[in-house]
């Protein structure tokens, strides 16, 4: 690994390099879930890369397009930032992308000032990380964005008082914030709040605080993985749901994935995102033809394979308008208020923040032709990052 206190020089003596003349080959370093628990996600930032790519090309004009892939397995700061430093300094790219966790994403934000290197978060939801550095753009979500309209759901399918339970970190309290401060605007009750450390493997305790609070309806967020089907699985056998509680939740909770393994005890259970798989639009059966095509499977597609997908298009598009040049300001800049249909539905960057705005769905957990899906029931049009956004 890159020793930190080598990055400065060696990406100096590189950007003067590199601003003279246009790149041949233009690299883009890609740190994602590879390995370990939260493997499938990591692995989709790079079937959505590829499917990107499958149809459009590698070149950018005159340019080939390289992506570079690291493994960061885990929650794991320093384990992100050596290998961002990596990335940067030996293997000398001009793109970096990924990032599946808010704390690894943060990590990496201070070495593009350095460097001069854009950053396109694939997953990391703190609304906060794209206020860390001008040159980071996110085609993934935020807690608020879909947490905000699962409020305002949860309300109008006749919750009163809801217990909520995050994991404890800064997406875990993002959501806490937005969807508690949306459903009292609206005249509901918070009965009870529970932060999870992430560890977390026993959820039986906390459905008992949840039943003890009076709560007709729970609200949770984690991470994508293990633990969410560990909580799913806790509400369906503590007997939350057999009592009529309601579980609402951010996609994240009930990922595709994991519908087999919930099986029909989950049917009825509310999310609410900005894709699904079933969602019908030409783009996204495209999109999921082509990763089958690759030779991807359907039951693991996962949101973040879309978000990489778009990023991809993003990376594009900067490197046209620089012609490859290391101009971070004019990459960034050229994909401000950028707008297209992604696989997801009518998507734009916003302006302000660097952030995607995008349709999130309310969801239901449904039967359809023998399989269960998250079947999408209504639609908050143009969500922005509530946290971040004056509209």
């Amino acid at each position: 690994m890159i020793k930190p206190t080598s990055l400065l020089s060696a990406v100096a003596v590189f950007g003067l390099m590199s601003s003279a003349a246009a790149a041949d080959v233009i690299k883009v370093g890609v740190i994602g879930t590879m390995s370990g628990p939260f493997a499938l996600f990591g692995q989709n930032f790079k079937r959505g890369i590829e499917a990107w790519v499958a149809q459009n090309g590698s070149r950018v004009g005159d340019h080939q397009v390289e992506f570079i892939y690291r493994d960061e397995e885990a929650p794991n700061p320093a384990k992100s930032k050596a290998l961002a430093q990596e990335l940067l300094v030996k293997d000398k790219v001009h793109y970096l992308a990924g990032l599946y966790f808010t704390p690894d994403a943060l990590a990496v934000a201070p070495l593009l000032g350095e460097s001069r290197t854009p950053l396109i978060v694939l997953n990391a939801a703190t609304s906060t990380i794209v206020e860390k550095s001008p040159y980071i753009v996110r085609t993934s979500f935020t807690m608020w964005q879909n947490a905000v309209p699962a409020a305002k759901a949860a309300m109008r399918s006749g919750s009163k008082k809801v217990a909520i339970a995050v994991s404890d970190y800064g997406p875990g309290l993002d959501a806490e914030s937005a969807f508690r401060k949306t459903f009292e605007a609206d005249g509901g009750t918070v009965t009870e709040v529970i932060r999870m450390p992430l560890n977390t493997t026993d959820f039986s305790p906390i459905m008992q605080r949840i039943k003890d609070s009076g709560a007709d309806t729970i609200f949770t967020f984690l991470p994508a993985g293990p633990p969410t089907l560990g909580f799913v699985k806790a509400y369906i056998d503590n007997g939350l749901k057999a009592a009529g509680v309601k579980l609402v939740s951010t996609g994240d909770v009930v990922t595709e994935p994991d519908l087999p393994n919930i099986g029909e005890s989950g049917i009825g259970i509310l999310s609410t995102y900005h894709y699904a798989l079933s969602h019908s639009s030409p783009e996204n059966k495209a999109f999921l033809d082509q990763i089958v095509k690759d030779g991807g499977k359907l039951d693991e597609v996962t949101m973040t394979s879309v978000a990489a997908y778009d990023g991809a298009r993003l990376i594009y598009r900067m490197i046209e308008a620089t012609n490859g040049q290391r101009d971070p300001e004019k990459a960034v800049a050229s994909v401000k208020g950028m707008k297209w249909i992604s696989p997801r539905g009518p998507v734009s960057i916003d302006p302000e923040t660097r952030h995607i705005r995008q349709n999130v769905y309310l969801r239901e957990v449904a039967k359809q032709d023998g399989k269960l899906i998250n079947k999408e029931i209504q639609t908050f049009d143009a969500q922005p990052d509530w946290a971040l956004s004056k509209n």
